[in-house]
């Protein structure tokens, strides 16, 4: 891939409607058109646009520990894997067999070689083909000359990023703002407890911007982590070109939201304070000084979203004489926070499907939403043509 398919863009489509949205100063701005939820033209233009595109985050990269270990995903519909092989070396590549092109592996797991479920054609877990089954009489088969398509990818900050573009620009560079905002915590170092999938009866982008903007946090979440939270202490500042942040004063008594007594590297203000990160297109990172998660979503249709759900803690509490007690306590907190925040974006999937829907007037506090629709558009429409 290397350049963008191009096609004629309506003038009246959910493209030019979100062209018009985001031309308002953000003083003026509104939340995001209806179509651009609801359309399946919309999406495949961002799954075209933007996830065959932009860098895509499977999660944390210690979840691939010893040769085998694997994890699975489709972007923009392709089946790939993310593999640890013999050599200890983290490898992307496609998931589908060179034979009759079925998928391979599932899910995450670890393996000795990656073996096809349709007809046994073994693959070494680099990608080579080691074997295939009464393949002798075929003049044109050569073995060693088939080897699973490989796919760029890049360890950031403990993260795995992986591009279906060979011209998309290394993370290193593209995301060094966003890893500036990351580098007091001590991010790499955050250990992941849990990690878990889902799929969502919403879209993609109601789910990130819910995580975008902190103003629901006394109403959503009045049950869990609301009332440990003021709206005049977020800040909201305009984004980057690659990400967008928000920052909240968490109060004194959050559970493991402050930094651990033993931290001496987190001052003032800065030990009470949780950043929650965008990285473009779908990474949402909460970074607290006691504890992280994230999400890494991928459109499944306009009314689906998959989710990549983990999280854990900052080293200062995972070595804590109470670290079970703190894994517990930390697990059960994010589980209601996370079903909290699924009841609310379903029901805004809901109600922005009628007909009868108007989006309005956004908050100061959502400052990072309406970047969010500016990337958002930045993207389809370069993919369209306009």
């Amino acid at each position: 891939m290397n350049s963008h398919s191009r096609g004629v863009q309506p003038a009246d489509g959910p493209i030019a409607e979100l062209g018009r949205n985001v031309a308002a100063p953000f003083e003026e701005a509104r939340a995001m058109p209806r179509s651009v939820y609801t359309s399946p033209e919309f999406v495949q233009a961002e799954l075209d646009g933007i996830f065959a595109w932009d860098w895509f985050c499977l999660g944390r990269a210690d979840i691939l520990q010893e040769p085998g270990d694997y994890t699975t995903a489709e972007i923009a519909g392709r089946p790939i894997m993310v593999i640890m092989d013999q050599d200890g070396q983290i490898r992307a590549q496609s998931n589908v067999c060179l034979h009759r092109m079925s998928t391979l592996l599932e899910g995450t797991g670890n393996t000795k070689s990656v073996v096809c479920p349709y007809h046994a054609w073994t693959y070494n877990l680099d990608g080579t083909l080691r074997g295939a089954p009464a393949m002798g009489k075929n003049t044109a088969f050569d073995r060693k000359e088939l080897c699973l398509p490989q796919v760029r990818l890049a360890l950031w900050h403990g993260w795995l990023m992986v591009s279906l573009n060979p011209d998309a620009p290394e993370p290193e560079a593209h995301l060094a703002e966003a890893a500036a905002l990351l580098e007091p915590y001590g991010m790499v170092d955050y250990k992941q407890t849990f990690r878990e999938e889902y799929n969502w009866h919403t879209n993609w982008k109601v789910l990130a911007e819910n995580f975008m903007e902190s103003y629901h946090l006394p109403v959503c979440h009045a049950g869990t982590i609301g009332g440990f939270v003021d709206l005049n202490e977020m800040d909201c500042p305009p984004g980057g070109a690659a990400y967008n942040y928000h920052t909240i004063l968490k109060d004194p008594d959050a559970p493991l939201t402050n930094a651990h007594p033993s931290n001496t590297t987190l001052k003032g203000d800065m030990r009470r304070t949780t950043l929650l990160l965008t990285v473009y297109p779908s990474l949402l990172i909460t970074l607290t000084p006691g504890y992280f998660w994230y999400l890494c979503l991928h459109p499944d249709g306009p009314d689906r979203v998959q989710i990549i759900y983990g999280g854990g803690l900052s080293p200062d509490y995972v070595n804590d004489p109470k670290a079970q007690e703190h894994f517990a306590q930390l697990q059960s907190l994010l589980d209601a926070v996370n079903m909290e925040d699924k009841g609310c974006t379903e029901k805004v999937y809901k109600g922005l499907s009628s007909s009868l829907a108007e989006p309005g007037p956004l908050s100061h506090l959502e400052r990072p939403n309406f970047d969010f629709a500016k990337y958002i558009y930045s993207r389809v429409a370069d993919q369209a043509g306009s």
